[in-house]
């Protein structure tokens, strides 16, 4: 069967050939049979590598999803092949390779929970509920609940939170640091650790009682 869908669906990339860029319009989505694909998008005037993808991944799937440019690049690290969908391409191999299908329809639902989550962080008007709400919604996707009482430890930089929640960099470190200052959350390279969840959590629990009383 791997063999029929590769004939079919196959794709190879040469080492640091590029399969798509950031912005550009998306027609496909990807899933790696062998090598590795890095995912990187420019944050301000720096390229930052946002994920590394190897066997099984499943990339580029927003095309799938929504018709929204590519919000990411996606470069392949060595000899890479993959399975390349478009949407008639997914319905045919829905038919053909239900577990396939099954595994990739739970890629979906995660991505389109993400996005629906997105959207609600976006939907404050202050910097600082959408920087908290970002940190919440990352240790969320841990499998945290926020009446954790344990301090919880995310992998993230203030880089990725700004970029989530669309608060410009300068303004995200400050009020991280704030934060930080009022014990509320800790740094480490790479990490941050709340504290205290159920006060984050009580935080934005009254900002959008707000936002939906108004």
């Amino acid at each position: 069967m791997a063999d029929t869908l590769f004939e079919k669906f196959g794709k190879e990339y040469r080492p640091n050939q590029i399969i798509f860029c950031e912005h550009e319009p998306g027609n496909n989505f990807y899933l790696i049979q062998s090598g590795q694909v890095k995912l990187s998008k420019v944050v301000g005037e720096r390229e930052k590598t946002i994920d590394m993808l190897t066997d099984g991944d499943i990339f580029g799937e927003m095309a799938i999803l929504e018709e929204a440019p590519r919000s990411a690049t996606a470069m392949a690290v060595g000899p890479v092949k993959t399975l390349a969908f478009n949407k008639d391409g997914f319905e045919s191999m829905m038919k053909g390779n239900p577990q396939l299908a099954i595994k990739l329809l739970k890629v979906f639902s995660k991505r389109i929970f993400e996005a629906k989550r997105r959207l609600q962080i976006l939907n404050f008007d202050d910097s600082e509920a959408r920087v908290v709400d970002t940190l919440l919604m990352l240790a969320e996707q841990k499998g945290v609940t926020h009446n954790e009482i344990e301090p919880v430890e995310i992998e993230t930089d203030e880089e990725q939170i700004a970029n989530w929640c669309a608060v410009k960099l300068d303004e995200t470190r400050k009020i991280i640091r704030r934060y930080q200052n009022m014990g509320k959350i800790n740094l480490k390279a790479g990490k941050v650790i709340l504290n205290n969840i159920t006060e984050l959590s009580r935080y934005i629990y009254n900002k959008r009682k707000k936002f939906e009383d108004s």
